[in-house]
């Protein structure tokens, strides 16, 4: 059984069947829109940091695979409800960073994000990848984002004091792909 299918009825036992979501990996102009809502909605970011979210699906659009970012989107009812964004790290091999995970507040604490997230790592591990980074905020506001990478098998590799502003430290993670 893939991790795909085995996430997916892991994920229907939490919830109704109907309940969980579509996933597709495609990208549609209709994102751009979608990541730029999802994101504000979480509350957790910067409007420049917003802008991040769906220049990346605008290059994604524009050039194609070749843009180095791929993506998991769930939809519920044809509504983004969720996303991913991962790819290579350029000069390594087999690192991968996630560049974005959000999940619709009203669906946060679920098993959205956790299949999400095991959706990239599998789309990750099939082109080769071997690691993944993730890089988040030290923020007391990021702390259930931290302990949401920890409890899907991630380590802190490294704490950046200050990085993204004063008192706000960079925390990457690392996990080790099968």
């Amino acid at each position: 059984m893939s991790l795909l299918f085995k996430t997916l009825d892991d994920a229907a036992t939490r919830f109704d069947r109907s309940a969980v979501p579509t996933l597709r990996d495609t990208v549609r102009q209709d994102d751009v829109h979608a990541v730029r809502q999802l994101v504000a909605d979480t509350g957790f970011f910067r409007p420049d940091e917003i802008d991040v979210a769906v220049e990346l699906v605008a290059r994604r659009l524009g050039e194609g695979p070749a843009s180095g970012y791929h993506f998991v989107f769930a939809e519920d009812a044809g509504r983004v409800v969720g996303y991913a964004c991962h790819g290579p790290i350029a000069c390594t091999i087999g690192s991968h960073d996630l560049y974005w995970i959000a999940v619709d507040p009203a669906r946060q604490r679920g098993g959205l994000g956790r299949l999400l997230l095991r959706e990239a790592e599998r789309q990750i591990a099939t082109s080769g990848g071997r690691r993944v980074y993730i890089e988040t905020s030290g923020k007391p506001q990021y702390e259930s984002t931290r302990q949401f990478y920890e409890r899907c098998g991630y380590t802190v590799e490294a704490s950046l004091p200050s990085f993204y502003g004063d008192g706000d430290d960079k925390i990457i993670y690392k996990r080790l792909l099968a």
